[in-house]
């Protein structure tokens, strides 16, 4: 599962992948127009203090894939090959110019984040449209000539996801019943992923929530989740040497943690993941399933044979481990619970799994 990040030209799109994914661009990138892969360790700081309690000898964060895709020009979008790049993400990461540099020009001629959100919401919304359009009248064709009931439900289905697209509405904000997902699961349809915007701020614009709390209001209902990041300071951060400094750079700024590790979680989120962790002195250790995700599916996460010989987990929540101070104390106030296969983990569950093969 990964996440695509899109966004129109000179906003940080590769400024925040690069400190996101570490990854260097070569020349070769820089010249040619096309997706780049990487992955993101995905910042916690649950994790952290969980390697300050166990000091394990080696620690291993989650990570999620990361695309960046070709920049939202008006050449790839009248050509359509944007759209099959974005359709082929599991989520999406749009992020929006928020900063003022006359040094840096905006496609547009000025700044505007609401204008560039309902610029690139529109094409996406058109886009799909385009397709319902196309999808229904193969379906009339196929409907007339062999009267197939499974073509009838779908044409319904299509149907509707019109009528809620021409009143400019996402499709993620439908709800479906039934098996209509599953009729639909193939269709590189956009407005059905979820949708995470990055609004790139000057450093001075961190600590301004006025424009933040104004894009939520508007874009919250559209199921889209706002934050703000400013991409020059996360990139100052992350080219700091010691985590000393790191942390006297963000005291300095006000701010708990790096926005990137925030950004990171959300695109977890976004993919419709949750975290658990793996403890001990050996190893500490991030994990990410489906949410809804079983016990066994979450052994199945770690190694394969703990889920064909899984037998039971034991499970802490972080919070007890936290209060409590130690497993051990855990045990003893009554909070270490054993859980069958019927078990659904929970976001920041500590695992330890009891198999046999």
């Amino acid at each position: 599962m990964k996440v695509g990040i899109i966004g129109l030209p000179q906003t940080g799109k590769k400024t925040l992948f690069e400190v996101l994914t570490r990854y260097r661009f070569s020349e070769k990138d820089m010249i040619l127009e096309k997706s780049i892969k990487s992955f993101a360790e995905v910042g916690d700081l649950r994790f952290d203090r969980l390697v300050e309690m166990f000091s394990p000898r080696k620690e291993v964060r989650a990570r999620i894939d990361i695309e960046l895709l070709p920049k939202l020009e008006q050449d790839a979008i009248a050509k359509g090959e944007i759209f099959r790049d974005i359709a082929d993400a599991d989520a999406i990461c749009h992020v929006v110019r928020a900063f003022q540099d006359e040094s840096v020009y905006h496609v547009n001629g000025s700044v505007d984040p609401k204008r560039d959100i309902d610029t690139v919401n529109s094409e996406l919304i058109l886009n799909d449209l385009l397709f319902v359009e196309k999808r229904l009248e193969r379906l009339e064709k196929d409907i007339m000539r062999v009267k197939e009931k499974t073509g009838a439900k779908e044409r319904e289905l299509l149907l509707r996801f019109k009528e809620h697209l021409e009143k400019e509405l996402p499709l993620r904000l439908i709800e479906f019943e039934g098996k209509e997902r599953e009729i639909i699961a193939s269709y590189p349809l956009i407005t059905l992923k979820k949708m995470i915007i990055a609004l790139n701020v000057s450093e001075e614009g961190l600590h301004d929530n006025a424009l933040l709390e104004n894009l939520i209001r508007d874009y919250e209902p559209a199921g889209i989740n706002i934050m703000m990041v400013s991409a020059k300071v996360e990139s100052e951060i992350a080219n700091l040497e010691s985590e000393e400094e790191k942390k006297e750079f963000l005291d300095a700024l006000g701010i708990e943690e790096p926005a990137i590790n925030v950004l990171a979680r959300l695109c977890i989120k976004a993919l419709n993941l949750i975290s658990f962790f793996t403890v001990g002195s050996d190893e500490v250790r991030q994990w990410t399933v489906t949410e809804g995700a079983s016990a066994p599916e979450a052994a199945g996460a770690i190694h394969t044979d703990m889920h064909k010989g899984f037998i039971r987990a034991g499970v802490i929540k972080y919070n007890d481990l936290l209060s409590f101070g130690s497993e051990e104390k855990v045990k003893e106030a009554g909070k270490f619970y054993l859980k069958g296969k019927d078990y659904i983990v929970e976001d920041g569950d500590i695992v330890e799994i009891r198999f046999n093969v």
